[in-house]
């Protein structure tokens, strides 16, 4: 499946420098980690976001968002967020950031 590149560039964009970033292709996207451990990815026009368990529900209560599952049974704390939540930089921030503060908890892989 391809995925969104104009939308990795973005979220690129806001991740800028940070340490410990890398990519590697999953999902049948393209996923960001951090010291190993996924904070967001892009999978077709839709980003996936690691929230953790602890901010499931508050990022599933943005209208934007949908749960996310690879065997048909939802992953808590995880989410997809769908383009019209991403559309603005405010936006597309907020969710990287979200990723990237859950991803930075974890301990390095």
């Amino acid at each position: 499946m391809a995925y969104n590149l104009k939308l990795a560039q973005r979220v690129r964009g806001v991740l800028g420098s940070t340490k410990g970033l890398s990519e590697k292709e999953q999902f049948g996207g393209v996923a960001f980690l951090v010291r190993g451990n996924v904070a967001c990815g892009i999978i077709g026009d839709e980003m996936l976001v690691r929230v953790g368990p602890q901010r499931h529900d508050e990022a599933m209560s943005s209208k934007d968002a949908k749960p996310f599952s690879l065997t048909g049974r939802p992953s808590k704390g995880w989410v997809l967020v769908a383009p019209s939540g991403l559309r603005s930089p405010a936006r597309l921030k907020k969710w990287v950031e979200m990723g990237l503060e859950f991803a930075k908890s974890l301990p390095p892989k």
